[in-house]
């Protein structure tokens, strides 16, 4: 039997992971997990962890579900694969395309698969030109998103996102064609501002930088309803339709990234339309669209551009797993878990319990600031809580809580300063609980030890 030295060997030896730090991951080498059950992990050692994380967002029924295994086993002994492309489908697709037009808000009625996330993004952004081409506007063909967003690792879904640290300087970015505004980081904003004047600051922005590029050269607007992987900012009520509302008087597309948000993760199938008030053109959606038992994204979009686009001409984009069976009939599977046990109500009565239990470290001497919705938290740690002042980099505050917390059986993201939850629907009030206590303890031991080595607190 493989044991763990022998497989973490194996995997230093020819596995690059995504977002590798060479020089560590060649000093620890990698976690080598084995199984999984509900919200828990456990290592090759049979350590057994609480996945906070929910793997990347996106364990959203749990994992270790019978009922899922079986689903896949059985469209994968019946047709493992048929291509979709030009005109030939099979049912799996089909079924799946009708359900998420059901789920999905009003007259988003139109479904584009893809093979996960970035390569929805990525897609979207090639269909929006497509659509302003088709209606006679070739020369829209810029967009804008935002700082501190993260939209995927294609080239084209990478140059979209403006996440601190994700910009390596060996890539190249897009950025002719791509421009960028501030996001909605109520935390960070300018002293002395109300969250009222920061957001009218935004909306001000938002038409300058139009009128800067030129409405008539803009094809789309992007945008998370939460900038999960960005800091999980949570954006002020009115922001996310004030935003829209001005796409709408400008003739630019509305693209919702609800790769994180959908399917639950904040208490709805969507978070565009039913928390902010929105209907976007386009829905890209992964992640928890499977609860990741299979790599499947899709494109949701409306009625309209259907109309738009249709006619004599070709649509020359996709990929050979677009719709896969397996895929779909997991996806198919995983919306009726969710609704047969009732996870959209769940996850909002286990969300307030999560968001208060994370509430509750807001006592901590380094725990500036604290947000989140349903099953997304953050916890953005501080030097100092008065001045908002950033700990130094080579600190590495969030790793060194994330291993903390590790250490005692919990798994939590670290991003910079912050440390990143977002749970599987499934969770309990007692793993919630454990989760704080954890956390607690993890975040008290990192202060204890940087007090002693001297780093100034407050």
């Amino acid at each position: 039997m493989t044991q763990h030295n022998d497989l973490a060997a194996l995997d230093k030896a020819h596995a690059l992971h995504p977002w590798t730090h060479f020089e560590s991951f060649e000093r620890d080498g990698p976690m080598v997990i084995t199984r999984g059950k509900g919200c828990d992990l456990w290592d090759v050692d049979g350590k057994r962890y609480l996945d906070a994380v929910g793997g990347l967002w996106c364990t959203n029924i749990g994992l270790g579900r019978k009922e899922m295994a079986q689903a896949i086993a059985e469209q994968a002994e019946r047709l493992g694969f048929a291509n979709t492309f030009v005109d030939q489908s099979h049912d799996p697709q089909a079924l799946l395309s009708a359900k998420l037009a059901q789920i999905a808000p009003e007259g988003l009625n139109r479904v584009h698969f893809t093979t996960g996330g970035s390569t929805a993004i990525d897609s979207a952004y090639r269909m929006v030109q497509f659509v302003q081409a088709a209606r006679g506007f070739e020369g829209r063909t810029h967009v804008i998103a935002r700082r501190h967003s993260y939209h995927g690792s294609t080239f084209v879904s990478m140059s979209l996102g403006m996440r601190d640290g994700d910009r390596s300087p060996e890539f190249t970015y897009k950025s002719d064609t791509i421009h960028h505004v501030e996001a909605p980081y109520v935390y960070r904003r300018p002293e002395g501002m109300s969250v009222e004047e920061f957001e009218d600051s935004l909306i001000a922005e938002f038409e300058a930088k139009i009128e800067e590029v030129g409405a008539e050269k803009i094809a789309a607007f992007f945008a998370e309803p939460i900038q999960a992987s960005g800091g999980v900012l949570v954006p002020p009520p009115g922001y996310l339709k004030r935003m829209w509302e001005v796409c709408q008087r400008h003739g630019i597309l509305f693209v919702a990234d609800e790769v994180v948000t959908g399917f639950g993760r904040c208490g709805e199938w969507f978070a565009s339309e039913t928390i902010y008030g929105v209907t976007p053109d386009i829905i890209c959606c992964a992640k928890g669209l499977s609860s990741g038992y299979q790599p499947i994204g899709a494109v949701i979009f409306s009625d309209d551009l259907w109309l738009d686009m249709s006619g004599d001409r070709w649509y020359t984009s996709g990929f050979t797993y677009s719709g896969h069976p397996v895929a779909c009939a997991a996806a198919l599977k995983n919306i009726e878990i969710i609704e047969d046990e009732g996870l959209l109500s769940h996850a909002k009565e286990m969300g307030a319990l999560f968001q208060q239990a994370l509430h509750g470290l807001e006592d901590l001497p380094i725990v500036g600031d604290v947000r989140g919705h349903t099953l997304i938290g953050c916890v953005e740690n501080v030097a100092d809580k008065t001045t908002r002042r950033d700990f130094d980099e080579g600190i590495d505050i969030g790793r060194r809580i994330t291993d903390a917390a590790e250490a005692r059986g919990l798994i939590v993201r670290p991003m910079g300063s912050l440390n990143v939850m977002s749970p599987p629907l499934v969770i309990t009030p007692d793993q919630i609980d454990f989760v704080a206590e954890i956390l607690r303890a993890a975040i008290i031991e990192v202060t204890d030890q940087l007090v002693r080595d001297g780093v100034k607190i407050g």
